[in-house]
């Protein structure tokens, strides 16, 4: 994950200074354990700024709402109380080629401020901290004790110090060309590594954004360089203290991160503010998403595997009552031959009643024939009454592996994050699972957000409009709420997968390859991807019933009609698109 450098610090803070300043705070809310959002107010705008001391993400930049969740932190009931209705009046750097921001409060814009947030953007070493107006720390995002940090505490009730100041040689805009080469290339090495080693200040992106905008590569040695390359090289490293100084950026996409500088730019974007939300906003939805998938497949596979033991186990048990029959044949035999029964027998062999061959009837010495035959009976009994209970047993559990089969196979479609979508179909599977207790809820007092996350859509040879349920959650959707009188329902034959619907206009008749690209979309969206040919159904969502208890996603249907899916030839659609 790129980190926000200085330059990166600087382009967002001024950004933030014009658009923002002065600003009325209305709301303080803490996201989670490293995110703060303030709730600004201008003349012309409101918005919320994010302020995250993220060890691997730390950053200041305006973006998206809040979610509508109780706020139980206690550092951010510390700032509400302080910063609340106060004007922010200004945000600025303590120094050059510092990563820490003051953000200064106060009642009015005009007068002095009454409150310093300190926002440290140093890596795994970032903090927030809020002083009064004589230094004094009044609370801190994250405690620093003497014995952690004998150089530089940071506790509630202490002055506030600024970091040490920065050792080494700080970038120069004046600095000659002559000096400049001769510093970077004192010692031979690696470009990028000696830039880096050379001057302090100087971040491991921008030096290879001012190496590849030179049209050279960060592993090219020194000593390999020609004076055009020094000279190229020299002019990106002065365009770079150029727009530090006059906070000329230009803000953009690389193919593997931003950029403030303009270099190497992909594609721009309007501000810094909406490159930094769009880019953290993605990398952690994919860290929460890669996590969350991660756990729920797991769970889901754990839960299977359990459901398929016990139901081995009640088959095994059903097998055996089909003996429950003769055993009573047994004790019939039994007690029509008394007469043959001698004492100490520990078996009989005795002819079927109906087929006459011999049947071998074992014993209890101890017992005479009756009592022989009256355990015969209670065997019959007992396997019969196991019978009777096993059944229902069985036939619940097979009801939970196919629910859970359902909810595999909207796993395995979701394997990769793309949108911010496929998180929310993912937060859905977990919420679904949570209401059907299988997974406990680690955020009991968190307020569920009722959001419907959208479904897969897509266009048919024709133009009619195929909607496809992308879990469980999405597929009771579609049919018991979506679906109109004129659509088509699809669906695998009993196999698990995404419930589909082609949507209709009253006399509107698909053709036959509006059918065939919906059944080979209904095969690619199910637990029978890899196979060559799927069998589908489809019919009127008017005859597709949800069962009296059935759980989320389960439906069953009349007067279907059967095509066979092809799941390559949607595969090959799919990546044309």
């Amino acid at each position: 994950m790129q980190s926000v450098d200085y330059t990166t610090l600087i382009a967002s803070a001024n950004e933030i200074e014009h658009n923002w300043i002065p600003a009325r705070t209305e709301q303080v809310y803490q996201r989670d354990r490293h995110t703060l959002s303030l709730a600004l107010r201008t003349l012309k705008q409101r918005g919320w700024l994010t302020i995250c001391w993220h060890p691997e993400a730390a950053r200041i930049c305006l973006s998206d709402p809040p979610p509508r969740t109780p706020d139980t932190f206690t550092f951010s009931d510390q700032l509400r109380h302080q910063l609340k209705g106060l004007a922010l009046i200004a945000i600025k750097s303590i120094a050059p080629w510092e990563r820490v921001i003051d953000l200064q409060f106060a009642q009015r814009p005009e007068e002095e401020p009454l409150w310093h947030l300190y926002v440290e953007i140093m890596g795994k070493y970032s903090n927030v901290i809020l002083t009064d107006a004589n230094q004094q720390i009044v609370t801190v995002a994250h405690q620093v004790s003497s014995t952690q940090s004998s150089v530089r505490p940071l506790q509630t009730g202490q002055p506030y110090n600024f970091p040490p100041a920065i050792v080494g040689t700080l970038p120069k805009l004046e600095e000659y060309f002559a000096r400049w080469q001769e510093r970077v290339s004192l010692v031979p090495g690696g470009l990028k590594h000696q830039l880096l080693n050379s001057y302090r200040g100087l971040s491991p992106s921008v030096a290879v954004e001012i190496i590849q905008a030179a049209g050279l590569t960060p592993e090219k040695s020194t000593e390999e360089l020609l004076l055009s390359d020094w000279q190229a090289l020299f002019k990106y490293w002065q365009e770079w203290l150029k727009i530090l100084a006059t906070k000329n950026f230009q803000p953009g996409w690389q193919s593997k991160g931003y950029t403030v500088l303009g270099w190497n730019m992909l594609k721009p974007t309007s501000s810094v503010q909406d490159l930094l939300n769009g880019y953290y906003t993605k990398e952690f939805n994919q860290q929460i998403f890669k996590q969350l998938h991660h756990q729920l497949r797991q769970k889901v596979t754990n839960l299977l595997k359990k459901m398929q033991q016990k139901a081995d186990t009640f088959r095994h048990r059903l097998e055996q009552s089909k003996e429950a029959e003769a055993y009573r044949q047994q004790g019939d035999l039994l007690m029509a031959h008394l007469q043959q029964w001698q004492p100490g027998m520990t078996s009989i062999t005795l002819a079927d009643f109906e087929t006459g061959k011999p049947v071998k009837i074992k014993l209890n010495p101890e017992k005479n024939a009756v009592q022989n035959a009256q355990s015969l009976y209670k065997s019959h009994q007992k396997l019969k009454r196991a019978k009777n209970a096993v059944k229902p047993l069985l036939q619940e559990v097979e009801s939970e592996i196919n629910y859970l089969e359902q909810v595999k196979a909207s796993l395995s479609q979701l394997e990769t994050y793309y949108h911010p979508e496929d998180l929310e179909t993912l937060e859905e599977i977990r919420t679904e699972l949570i209401g059907q207790n299988y997974l406990a809820n680690n955020r009991p007092n968190q307020t569920q957000v009722d959001i419907d996350s959208k479904p897969y859509r897509y266009k048919t040879p024709s133009g009619f409009e195929l909607w496809i349920g992308r879990n469980n959650r999405q597929n009771d959707r579609l049919t018991f709420r979506t679906a109109g009188d004129y659509d088509l329902w699809f669906h695998t034959q009993e196999i698990p997968g995404s419930h589909l619907l082609l949507r209709l206009e009253p006399g509107a008749i698909p053709e036959e390859k509006d059918l065939q690209f919906s059944a080979d979309l209904a095969a690619y969206y199910s637990q029978a991807r890899q196979s060559e040919q799927v069998p589908v159904v489809y019919t009127k969502p008017k005859h597709v019933y949800k069962p009296k208890g059935a759980k989320p996603g389960m439906a069953i249907y009349k007067q279907e009609r059967v095509i066979w899916g092809r799941p390559q030839l949607a595969e090959e659609y799919l990546h044309n698109i």
